[in-house]
């Protein structure tokens, strides 16, 4: 059950920082987005996380 809610977490996580970079991220498929949107989402998250594990801000 607690996958569900790591899943649940990352989902909500995803969707904030798509909308902290300006991109419409829908629910269901997002296959019309770039390469380089879909990276940026995935590139912040992974400095969210990191950033929480370390209690340092790495933001530019």
């Amino acid at each position: 059950m607690s996958n569900n809610r790591s899943k649940t977490a990352f989902d909500q996580m995803k969707y904030e920082v798509a909308n902290e970079l300006g991109i419409d991220l829908k629910h269901g498929y997002n296959g019309d987005k770039t390469s380089r949107e879909n990276g940026s989402i995935g590139g912040r998250i992974t400095q969210k996380v990191f950033e929480q594990y370390t209690g340092k801000d790495y933001k530019k």
